[in-house]
């Protein structure tokens, strides 16, 4: 009866890791189709680290500015070569 508990829950946390994998594969794929999404993704993150952090500097260099260096940082496509 405990190996048939844990051969249950075993499957449970599989399925559970399934559901989380497809999941984060959908929003890639939304991301991916929708540059603005992963934009505001990005904004988010930023959000969540500047409530943890008192102060955060970004230098682009240059003076570029910040648009620039998230460029940099998240590349959606490779360079085109011509």
């Amino acid at each position: 009866m405990e190996a048939e508990r844990v051969a249950k829950a075993n499957l449970i946390r599989r399925q559970e890791e399934t559901a989380a994998t497809r999941s984060l594969l959908n929003t890639a794929r939304l991301m991916e189709e929708n540059p603005l999404l992963l934009r505001l993704k990005e904004l988010e993150s930023l959000e969540r680290l500047v409530e943890k952090v008192g102060r955060i500097d970004l230098h682009a260099g240059n003076g570029e500015g910040l648009d620039a260096l998230l460029t940099r940082l998240v590349r959606l496509k490779a360079p085109e070569s011509a």
